[in-house]
């Protein structure tokens, strides 16, 4: 049976598209249950709500404190029961009581090669830092700033040329073929998230938990 999830957003919504994309295709083995964003003005609202499926905000600033907003998010999340929850440009931290909800089972997927460059701007640090390789990673959320365990991660390379701009759109693409499939992974038990986070070799190319090189898009 899919995969049911939950998916927490902040704005247009891109990366939930790769994911419905994925599902329609039949390569990613999860069904969207529920769109929940901390901003009524998110895109991706509109796009998911048309698509039919449940959707719902949950803004910080209706709350009189962020611990009643963490309870509200927790509640409503909970009402659908998700086997997994995935943030997706999802742009607040999230509270106790959500981690002991739902914990292990949330994901998150951040744009740089985790530990590096943790934070909201992965690949403007990459570019002042002056790498040459950069990309996204899959990793399991906990109470850091983009601390969990690494499920899985791409390589992008870093062009001379780069801006944090033109790198992180590269770097979008190669999360909107990465997270699919850590969910279909998941969803197919190759990862497993409880009791405790383990990978299998099910496929050739989990061992390394690295996907290929993602080569830049030349004029």
């Amino acid at each position: 049976m899919a995969l049911r999830l939950a998916v927490l957003i902040s704005g247009r919504g891109t990366t939930l598209a790769a994911i419905e994309a994925a599902i329609e295709s039949g390569t990613c083995d999860a069904r969207v249950a529920c769109v929940v964003s901390d901003r009524a003005s998110a895109l991706g609202l509109a796009a998911a709500a048309e698509r039919g499926r449940r959707t719902a905000v949950v803004s910080l600033r209706d709350y009189a404190s962020r611990d009643a907003w963490d309870e509200a998010l927790t509640q409503r999340v909970a009402e659908i029961e998700p086997q997994l929850v995935v943030t997706a440009g999802f742009m607040r931290l999230l509270g106790p009581r959500f981690l002991a909800r739902f914990s292990p089972r949330i994901i998150n997927i951040h744009p740089a090669l985790l530990p590096l460059f943790p934070g909201t701007d992965g690949p403007a640090q990459a570019v002042r830092a002056g790498v040459k390789i950069s990309g996204c990673t899959v990793h399991v959320v906990d109470s850091g700033i983009d601390s969990g365990p690494i499920l899985a991660q791409t390589a992008v390379r870093v062009l001379s040329t780069d801006t944090a701009e033109t790198l992180h759109e590269r770097i979008h693409r190669a999360e909107h073929a990465l997270l699919p499939r850590v969910i279909d992974d998941i969803a197919r038990q190759r990862i497993r998230l409880e009791p405790s986070i383990a990978v299998s070799g099910d496929r050739d190319d989990q061992a390394s938990l690295v996907s290929p090189l993602l080569e830049p898009t030349r004029p």
